[in-house]
């Protein structure tokens, strides 16, 4: 495979992003936020020459191409330490740190941590560890947030949520190729780390993009694995409950943790509205409907990330456990005094939840955030993913991804539009009897000989 540019662009990497000009909003609003908790380094002492001022943090230009950011600058602000960053981020406001232990940082994930208005991520695992050039790092960095890799874990013991904390980043000396980055509570130095920015990342995305073979052949490696190991799930053995959500010949949306899910929801309101679809949530998924005004009928998973309020909604709940029964989140629902049915089964709650609609009979499945490209099977760079891919062949044709859908389904006009169109007739109708003498006399004509008729039956109707 031949390559044009040393550059890299997420447009070449990732196919999924919807258009061009939705790439150069989402990035500029995420810079606005990272870049605001950016400062120049302080002041140089008397008789020194004045710095030049540090520039904005640089986006991709016209046309892909990476600019590399600038090297001194420091990031200031709480600290919010949590090993998942899918439940950190929900603890996040603008201008936080982060500090989290995420080794091969995804998209997903980015995509979060940059809504979330993160100043800096302090990573104790690194970012991108070279298996696959996961587009995680790159997406940071280009809405200008500090990306900084930490040698080990020993912040998590040393820093509590809350305390306020400073990312120095110094300038390489001379013939330097990494940039250092110093982490300080009130002056003292607390840890070491190393700066990634976008040059290097292209440099090693580029890279890692050569070797993309052996990321494929590891994939369909574990793929056949699943295929031996976890044959129950694609065979159909695996023994369901009885559930009270009745899918036979409905529409199921099974909404999940990902890509772009909350623009899938929002893109997909005219086919909820319409077809009345089924809701199930994959764990954190249940957020999301939430937040998009909605109510899931049913929540698949171990129930780590979905929130009480959403376990409370009435929703059934199905908890997903290991082949041998044991589950994580048996004992928060118990805590939490809610009925739940147990499935015990390979594979991810993705894939369970999916299984479940298409064993009950659903006449279609929409996929709202889920995977469905190779870019994004690779970026997830988890064991599972495989079985998930080999869950949409058994499922075959009556799944189908929620970009489609929105892409294809019409909407039906609504009952608001025609009361609209009739209620405009009948006001233009008015008016121009109004305005036109004879045809006032004849309504009022007709007036006087219905008050006329109703005068005369009544007596009828008293005798």
């Amino acid at each position: 495979m031949r390559f044009a540019s040393a550059h890299v662009t997420l447009a070449a990497m990732a196919a999924t992003r919807s258009s061009s000009d939705a790439r150069a909003v989402e990035a500029a609003d995420a810079a606005a936020v990272g870049s605001s908790y950016l400062r120049s380094s302080p002041p140089p002492s008397a008789g020194s020459a004045a710095p030049t001022a540090p520039d904005a943090p640089a986006l991709p230009a016209a046309g892909g191409a990476l600019e590399q950011l600038p090297s001194a600058r420091t990031a200031s602000g709480p600290v919010r330490p949590g090993r998942k960053t899918k439940l950190l981020v929900k603890h996040l406001v603008r201008g936080d740190i982060a500090l989290i232990d995420h080794l091969d940082i995804d998209r997903v994930s980015a995509e979060e941590l940059i809504a979330a208005g993160a100043a800096a991520v302090l990573n104790c695992s690194p970012s991108s560890s070279g298996t696959y050039p996961n587009l995680g790092p790159q997406l940071l960095v280009e809405a200008g947030i500090l990306l900084v890799d930490l040698p080990d874990d020993a912040l998590f013991d040393v820093l509590s949520d809350g305390d306020p904390v400073t990312v120095r980043v110094a300038r390489p000396g001379a013939g330097a190729v990494e940039q250092g980055c110093e982490v300080l509570r009130k002056g003292k130095l607390l840890a070491r780390g190393e700066l990634l920015d976008l040059k290097r990342i292209a440099a090693e995305t580029e890279l890692r993009r050569r070797e993309i073979g052996e990321a494929l052949e590891r994939f369909a490696s574990n793929t056949i694995e699943h295929m031996r190991e976890e044959r129950e799930l694609l065979s159909g053995r695996i023994r369901l409950p009885r559930f009270a959500t009745d899918f036979r010949d409905r529409s199921t949306l099974v909404v999940v943790r990902g890509v772009g899910h909350q623009r899938d929801l929002r893109a997909l309101r005219p086919f909820i509205r319409d077809m009345r679809p089924l809701l199930v949530a994959v764990d954190g998924g249940a957020e999301a409907v939430l937040e998009a005004g909605m109510t899931p009928d049913m929540i698949v998973g171990d129930m780590d990330s979905a929130g009480e309020a959403a376990l409370r909604s009435g929703a059934e709940l199905v908890l997903h456990s290991y082949p041998d029964g044991s589950a994580p989140g048996r004992r928060r629902l118990e805590e939490l005094d809610l009925p739940f049915k147990l499935v015990p089964a390979p594979g991810t709650s993705q894939d369970v939840a999916m299984l479940i609609a298409a064993e009950k009979g659903a006449r279609l499945i929409v996929s709202v955030g889920s995977q469905f490209n190779l870019v994004e099977f690779l970026d997830r760079n988890r064991k599972g993913m495989s079985s998930t891919f080999l869950t949409r062949l058994r499922i075959g044709e009556i799944l189908v991804d929620a970009k489609g859908v929105s892409r294809l389904y019409r909407p039906r006009p609504g009952l608001t539009p025609l009361l609209v169109v009739i209620a405009a007739g009948l006001i233009a109708m008015v008016a121009v009897v109004w305005m036109t003498p004879a045809l006032r006399d004849v309504v009022e004509l007709l007036w006087l000989k219905i008050k006329l008729l109703a005068e005369i039956q009544a007596p009828a109707s008293a005798g």
